[in-house]
């Protein structure tokens, strides 16, 4: 393949634009790959689509490798399989819907986990015809809010999704383990640097679930690592040490106290120490219970019910994590006080929640026989001694405070978190019998009697991964393709013109009809400067100037990422860059 930047599709830009908020946004609009068409929609530009295309090919032979099969959905379905499955109100607003001439409604598909079940129903009848694991290279469309980044966050993207289906867990988790393997021989050969995560389901549901997070400062996602040992969860999925149960009766009573002006932690902690209550001047914002009130909304549902969640003082409630932990509803903080007096806004405490109907669930901190400092439900009045289990009884537990640096990790008795981002480029899903169950897929199994399938679904953001290289890939002067992904093998700067341009030119042929990929900075009307600066914000892996030396028989190969520069002789040019390309590159096309 042979392309010339005199001819191409391709406009590079000097200046960042307005609003690139991250590198890899940045760079593939300034470098010519991608171009906005509508918030959250991107035109892949020729050397955007090559990139894509070789991702795409990666990703379609570690598939095919471990057996999957690939099909294609449409990306227009009926609503009613949503409906049935119940995912048409998880989803809520993150669905595109339409209605057709006829009035019936339709989705643009988020994800088709609905039509893989029906599909091996309409098709599959006998467990002779399982294991099978169906998967598809297909553009999405979820409604988001805020799309940002470029093509890290749009709504309309490029995924893979695979679904396997088993006859029981055994050969669940058998292709569970297979795509988990598979993933990471993707991401190796992207040149990704990932890290395999514990993840909460979401919208998917089902048991087990593990992110392929690449690492980057402006990823999305938080997830936390341990020092000591392997444990690595986003901070959704990550689960709290609870301390020791203690005997609720083992504390003095309960003592209401004047705190005036003490609406929040930190000026109820400088009171408390100032006047010594209960005996106390070591008082922390650790001590106190902290009552935060939300509004949950179930799916379908006309009213959101009051919440109200109960952690210690010095955390902050992670509305992430309660999400996850009360998934499918959505959660908003409370804010309209005046509809519920019984709650005093700044001195809320949990003695009344149950009398008024109210369901409180609290961080595992909290435990029975746990006492605390919290409010008296009386403006400017707190109580001591409010024990869990003598004075309150929680509904339940939740995972709702914010993870930090520091914690202790829940896998070993050692290590601590610490904490980093990361962009998920994959997302595996043990799902179980939740899509079966929903449309009653049944085959007859070895003993004549129906056995129900077990699904698993295995994803990857395919142009969410061309960002997620970009973002590991870079430097101040452009990107820096690994070899395996880049749009091109060899980029061929010409220098000057006339003998100059026709050489390259030759050159370049004789490459192409080698088998690599080459682009040709054919322009005339630009200086070598530009030339320089463009190839360096391309990224493309090699660079071969053709100057000044071309009349000694000699031209200059630049290594783009390392910066640096042999004088090679023309004469057996194209055997070495052949064999360079051979030895880098394994792309499955």
């Amino acid at each position: 393949m042979l392309l010339r930047m005199s001819t191409l599709l391709l406009r590079t830009l000097r200046e960042d634009p307005a609003d690139a908020e991250v590198p890899s946004h940045r760079l593939l609009l300034r470098a010519g790959y991608v171009r906005r068409a509508a918030p959250g929609g991107y035109t892949w530009l020729p050397l955007g689509k090559l990139v894509l295309d070789r991702i795409t090919a990666i990703v379609r032979d570690e598939m095919t490798a471990i057996g999957d099969q690939e099909v294609h959905f449409p990306a227009l379905l009926p609503a009613e399989p949503y409906r049935t499955s119940g995912r048409w109100a998880e989803y809520g607003d993150l669905l595109f819907t339409l209605a057709d001439r006829k009035g019936a409604e339709h989705l643009l598909a988020p994800t088709h986990e609905e039509m893989a079940a029906l599909l091996v129903q309409d098709l599959f009848t006998s467990y002779r015809d399982f294991p099978v694991t169906l998967f598809q290279i297909q553009t999405k469309f979820r409604d988001e809010a805020r799309p940002r980044a470029g093509v890290l966050r749009g709504r309309e993207f490029l995924m893979k999704d695979a679904y396997s289906f088993d006859l029981d867990l055994v050969g669940l988790q058998a292709a569970y383990d297979r795509h988990r393997a598979a993933y990471q021989r993707v991401f190796a050969r992207l040149g990704l640097d990932v890290t395999v995560v514990h993840a909460t389901s979401g919208a998917m549901g089902g048991s087990a679930s593990e992110e392929f997070l690449a690492a980057t400062p402006v990823g999305e996602d938080t997830y936390v690592g341990c020092t000591a040992c392997d444990y690595a969860a986003n901070t959704e999925a990550v689960t709290t040490r609870a301390p020791a149960v203690g005997d609720p009766d083992a504390h003095p009573a309960t003592e209401v106290h004047d705190t005036p002006e003490t609406p929040t932690i930190a000026s109820l902690v400088d009171l408390a120490n100032t006047r010594a209550l209960a005996g106390r001047t070591n008082w922390t914002a650790a001590d106190t219970l902290k009552n935060v009130v939300l509004t949950v909304r179930r799916p379908g549902a006309e009213e959101a019910e009051l919440v109200i969640v109960g952690l210690p003082g010095d955390r902050d409630v992670d509305l992430k994590r309660v999400e996850a932990a009360l998934h499918p509803a959505t959660v908003a903080v409370f804010d309209d006080w005046s509809a519920h007096p019984e709650l005093v806004r700044g001195y809320l405490g949990p003695q009344i929640l149950a009398k008024h109907g109210i369901r409180y669930l609290v961080d595992p901190r909290v435990v029975t026989g746990s006492t605390w400092l919290t409010g008296a439900n009386e403006p400017g009045r707190h109580a001591t001694d409010v024990v869990c289990g003598r004075d309150f009884v929680p509904d339940g537990t939740i995972e709702a405070a914010e993870v930090r640096p520091g914690d202790p990790c829940p896998a070993c008795d050692d290590g601590r978190l610490t904490m980093r981002r990361g962009i998920e480029v994959g997302h595996i899903f043990q799902l179980g019998r939740r899509f079966t169950d929903a449309f009653a897929v049944d085959v007859l199994g070895p003993e004549g009697k129906p056995v129900r399938p077990v699904m698993g679904c295995y994803g990857i953001g395919v142009s969410r991964a061309v960002a997620a290289v970009a973002e590991q890939h870079h430097d101040d002067r452009g990107l820096v393709w690994p070899a395996a992904v880049a749009p091109c093998d060899v980029h061929l700067v010409v220098a000057g013109k006339g003998p100059q341009l026709d050489a390259a030119l030759d050159l370049g042929g004789r490459l192409a009809a080698a088998g690599l990929r080459v682009l040709v900075d054919d322009r005339t009307h630009v200086s070598a400067g530009v030339k320089f600066t463009d190839a360096e914000l391309i990224g493309i892996p090699r660079a071969v100037v053709v100057g000044r030396r071309l009349a000694d028989g000699y031209v200059e190969l630049r290594d783009r990422a390392t910066g640096e520069r042999t004088e090679l002789p023309v004469e057996g040019l194209v055997e070495r860059l052949r064999d360079e390309a051979g030895a880098t590159r394994r792309d499955g096309v």
